[in-house]
Parts: structure tokens; C-alpha cells; sequence
């Protein structure tokens, strides 16, 4: 058995037209946009990062640096759908997923379950072993204060069989 800790942040900005976020793999209505090299998703970010550190691999950014132009607005899921192909042929599949996203808006409780339901689906695994809540800043730091998105993924591997 195997376990990873995974977390990720990313700048949030001002949006002049209606705009939505990646969380999870779900697109949620937002005001705000996210700045980042990648689509953005912290969540599927905090994820990848959590599995390669459970494998001793190293981190998101070893593995898809933010300077390659191949990663330049690339979908989230690929970064995972990579990380889990090593994992299998290391021997490994991913159990269970507890997760937090911080943001101060929007509120994700209407799209919880969404979101769950792609993350069990993307990682192969019973939904009641895929977990995520959701926390605000309070109005404190750069979350509170609707200037970031972060998000920590926890991940249990197996031994495939």
C-alpha cells in the first residue's frame, strides 16, 4: 500500500464575460477566470501531484513543466490519464481519493456530486472511496480574499492484481 499527498494553487483574475472553472474535470460557472499554463484544474492537479509522490516520482512540474508548449492550455485529464498509466505499470492502481478545495466563490456544494462522480470515473474507483469538500478562506489569504483556488488530494494505492 501507498500513500500521496498532493496540493496545487492557482491565481484567480477578474473576468469581463460569464466564465466557468475546472474543478474535478466539471466546468463550473464562475466570475472569475483562472490563470494558468494549463486549463487550471487544481483539483486533477493536487491529484497528479498526490499519485506521482505516492509512487516517489516526483511532482507535476517534473513531469509536465509549465514551459513546454505541448502543456500550454492542456486539458487536466491527460495529465492524469499519463500519471495513471505509470502507475499500472508500476503495479499500482489507485484505491481511495480525499480531497479540499479552497475557494471563496463560487460555492461547490451544488456540484459536488459532479464532480465526485468524474473523479471516481477517472480514476477507476467506487465512488464511495472518492471524497471532496469543500472549504472557504473565511476572507483570509489569498483564497478568502477571491485572489486563488487551492486544492490537496490524499490518495491510497494498491497493489493491482
Amino acid at each position: 500500500m501507498r500513500f500521496g499527498i498532493g496540493y496545487d494553487i492557482h491565481r484567480l483574475m477578474a473576468s469581463k464575460e460569464p466564465s466557468h472553472i475546472p474543478i474535478g474535470g466539471v466546468q463550473i460557472p464562475c466570475s472569475l477566470k483562472i490563470e494558468s499554463h494549463s486549463d487550471g484544474d487544481v483539483l486533477l492537479h493536487a491529484v497528479v501531484d498526490a499519485i506521482l509522490g505516492s509512487l516517489a516520482l516526483g511532482d507535476i512540474g517534473r513531469w509536465f513543466p509549465d514551459n513546454e508548449p505541448e502543456n500550454r492550455a492542456r486539458p487536466s485529464h491527460e495529465f492524469l490519464e499519463v500519471v495513471l498509466k505509470k502507475a499500472h505499470e508500476m503495479g499500482w492502481v489507485v484505491k481511495q481519493l480525499d480531497s479540499i478545495v479552497h475557494l471563496e466563490t463560487p460555492r461547490l456544494a451544488t456540484h459536488i456530486d459532479s464532480i465526485r462522480e468524474n473523479l471516481a470515473k477517472l480514476l477507476n474507483i467506487e465512488l464511495d472511496r472518492t471524497s471532496v469538500k469543500a472549504k472557504s478562506g473565511e476572507g483570509l489569504g489569498p483564497v478568502g480574499t477571491r485572489n486563488a483556488l487551492a486544492a490537496q488530494a490524499y490518495v491510497v494505492l494498491v497493489e493491482r492484481s
